[in-house]
């Protein structure tokens, strides 16, 4: 067997590294920081921050690792379907994450609120319980124990928003057509806008929370609403800025020609995570905005 057949048809195994070992010390830290900053010990703020920077140091180590790896021609094609495979089943794990969010937002509007008002066969807990409680969404909860507050409409920001996204899919697409026809100027401009949209979103979703919290009185506190509202579309924007992050550095690699019509795996990933978070989004507008 020639060398090349023998390197072609085995896998890559790479050597032992620290950074696992690193990223486990890095996620610790952060659980134990944030653990104790939620009992109000003033010093857990800074575990939870030291605990996040070793999380970047690892990621921006390992990845780093990995790229140079590629980089040297040490994959082959299992290593390929290995990495298409894997980043196949952490989009699956992150819709299991949304979907346990969506769940508790569909078990509260349909069947909680129908419970409390004594339907389903329940009209002692609306007798007994929480008597002449009504059945009405945005919720504040029975006994209104979460205060008033103006509930969030599709109009506005939400909608801007929506385009925006929507739009930024489009961009990473053409973005994606120009790497394949080896068009580099295509690429680098369309990741470019991508970016900026991207951005462009956490910038007003993060104007659309203060506003939410501070005028029109919608927090964590207020009720089923307010925590499932802020709990879908906290953890969205976090993603839409993590995946605006990963695109930021596959424009600098883009840049520096690490790409070719034929191997651009790290593209391609990053931009299934990015119509991932499109998709879940229409699903926050339909389901928390609109209905």
């Amino acid at each position: 067997m020639s060398a090349e057949a023998h390197a072609g048809s085995h896998y890559y195994l790479p050597h032992p590294s620290h950074w696992p070992i690193l990223g486990s010390v890095g996620l610790f830290t952060t659980a134990v920081g944030g653990a104790l900053w939620l009992e109000d010990m003033g010093f857990g703020k800074y575990v939870l921050l030291l605990g996040l920077i070793i999380i970047c140091v690892m990621m921006f180590g390992w990845f780093g690792t990995v790229i140079r790896e590629s980089l040297s021609g040490t994959y082959n094609a299992q290593v390929d379907r290995s990495f298409r495979w894997g980043m196949s089943f952490f989009i699956f794990s992150e819709v299991m994450f949304f979907g346990g969010f969506f769940g508790a937002l569909f078990f509260a509007r349909v069947f909680v609120e129908n419970w409390l008002a004594g339907g389903s066969n329940s009209l002692f807990t609306n007798l007994i319980i929480w008597k002449g409680y009504e059945p009405v969404w945005p919720s504040n909860g029975p006994g209104n124990l979460g205060g008033s507050f103006e509930g969030m409409t599709a109009t506005g920001l939400a909608a801007i928003n929506t385009l925006i996204l929507l739009s930024s899919g489009l961009t990473v697409t053409i973005a994606h057509w120009g790497l394949k026809e080896g068009n580099r100027k295509k690429l680098c401009w369309f990741l470019l806008f991508t970016i900026i949209l991207g951005f462009a979103f956490v910038a007003l979703q993060g104007h659309e929370f203060l506003d939410a919290w501070y005028k029109q009185h919608l927090t964590l506190g207020t009720g089923i609403y307010g925590s499932t509202f802020f709990m879908l579309t906290g953890f969205h924007g976090l993603h839409v800025t993590i995946g605006a992050i990963m695109l930021t550095v596959i424009l600098i690699r883009s840049l520096r020609g690490h790409f070719t019509p034929q191997h651009h795996f790290a593209f391609e990933a990053v931009s299934w995570y990015w119509h991932f978070v499109d998709v879940v989004w229409l699903g926050l507008f339909i389901f928390v905005y609109w209905l």
